[in-house]
């Protein structure tokens, strides 16, 4: 799977915040990257909250999201280079510091980087990747993977399972190939495919759903 980095612009203004969480959960639901959705939801509203108490409001922004090995990067870039984040213990009545707090319990490394016109607050979280192009070894998608591996055999398809574009779109096929076939089993037993078709859609956005919830 092609992760490609992504960035968005934005205001510094409270409002924000809500639309770029949503703007991150929609981004890691297309990676494969559910589990991980609370965790990077909550470094977006810090990072972001952060820069609208210690810059000011109304601030031009630019939050940034990648890929970096296994893990998921999240930066957000800011014009004042003397504003640094502050980072204080969560035990204390203070609430000024407390935001990078959070940031620095959920994530496994953090940091400042100051350029010559702006400064990169930045964060990483550890996923369930073994590769950058890889994908989460969920249950389900490991089953799907040893069910089209002998489906492929049995077709004299190429699975596709390697890495890289071309190995992506022959395991396309190799689904396609396979649901279709399914659809014809469907017919000969008297069965409604498109019944079949929506239960199993149905089913896959409760599971994704209840992934997003429980993570």
């Amino acid at each position: 799977m092609s992760r490609k980095p992504w960035e968005v612009a934005f205001t510094a203004e409270p409002v924000e915040v809500a639309a770029l969480r949503r703007i991150m959960r929609l981004h890691l639901g297309m990676w494969g990257l559910q589990d991980i959705t609370d965790e990077a939801q909550l470094c977006v509203s810090e990072m972001v909250s952060n820069v609208i108490t210690h810059v000011g409001h109304g601030t031009p922004a630019t939050l940034v999201v990648s890929v970096r090995g296994t893990h998921l990067r999240i930066e957000v870039h800011d014009p004042d280079t003397r504003a640094l984040p502050v980072l204080r213990d969560l035990s204390t009545e203070s609430l000024e510091g407390r935001g990078m707090a959070l940031v620095d319990a959920v994530a496994d490394r953090w940091g400042v980087l100051l350029r010559p016109d702006r400064k990169v607050t930045w964060c990483e979280l550890a996923t369930k990747l073994t590769a950058p192009s890889g994908h989460v070894e969920a249950p389900s998608v490991m089953r799907a993977e040893a069910l089209l591996g002998l489906y492929a055999a049995a077709s004299r398809l190429p699975c596709g399972t390697g890495a890289g574009r071309l190995a992506s779109a022959a395991a396309e096929e190799t689904v396609i190939a396979a649901i279709t076939d399914f659809l014809h089993w469907l017919q000969a037993h008297g069965r409604d495919a498109d019944d079949t078709l929506d239960r199993a859609q149905m089913r896959f956005e409760a599971e994704c759903a209840a992934l997003c919830e429980g993570a």
